[in-house]
C-alpha cells in the first residue's frame, strides 16, 4: 500500500483529478494506475472502486468514502495510523479546518487535492440535483 508520492506526481494527479485525461492516462500507464483509476472511482464509477479495493488500495477508496461522508471510512483511516489522509477526506468533504490541518503539517500538495476532489464532488452533486438532466416521468 503506498501512501507517498513525489511532488511531481502529486501535481499529476492533481491535474488528473480536474479532469485532465492525458496526465490521467500517463499516470497509469508509468506506475500510478492507482491515481488514474482513483478519479474514476472519485466520479462514482463502481468498477474502479473495486479496483482500488482488490488492487491493495483501501485507503484511497476510504478517502473517497470520507469525501463522501462515511465515518466508518474516516474512523479505519485514523485507526490505521492515516490521519493525514484522514484530513484529505475532510478537505474534500469542504472541511476548512482540514484544509488548515494540512496546511499547518506541511502538506500543501494534499491541500490542495482536497480542494480538487470537492470541486468534483460539488459538481457531481449540483448535477445530480439539476432536474433538467434527467427525463420526467
Amino acid at each position: 500500500m503506498r501512501t507517498e508520492y513525489p511532488a511531481k506526481v502529486l501535481l499529476a494527479w492533481g491535474e488528473a483529478i480536474s479532469g485532465d485525461r492525458g496526465i490521467r492516462d500517463w499516470l497509469m500507464k508509468n506506475g500510478y494506475p492507482e491515481l488514474g483509476i482513483f478519479t474514476f472511482a472519485l466520479r462514482n464509477q463502481r468498477e474502479a472502486r473495486e479496483w482500488l479495493m482488490k488492487n491493495g488500495h483501501p485507503h484511497l477508496m476510504a478517502v473517497i468514502s470520507g469525501i463522501e461522508g462515511d465515518k466508518k471510512a474516516l474512523a479505519w483511516l485514523e485507526k490505521s495510523g492515516s490521519v493525514t489522509l484522514k484530513q484529505l477526506a475532510l478537505c474534500g468533504d469542504g472541511e476548512r479546518d482540514a484544509f488548515r490541518w494540512l496546511l499547518d503539517h506541511g502538506h500543501r500538495e494534499l491541500a490542495m487535492l482536497g480542494m480538487k476532489m470537492h470541486r468534483v464532488k460539488s459538481d457531481l452533486d449540483e448535477e445530480y440535483r439539476d432536474i433538467h438532466k434527467y427525463p420526467q416521468a
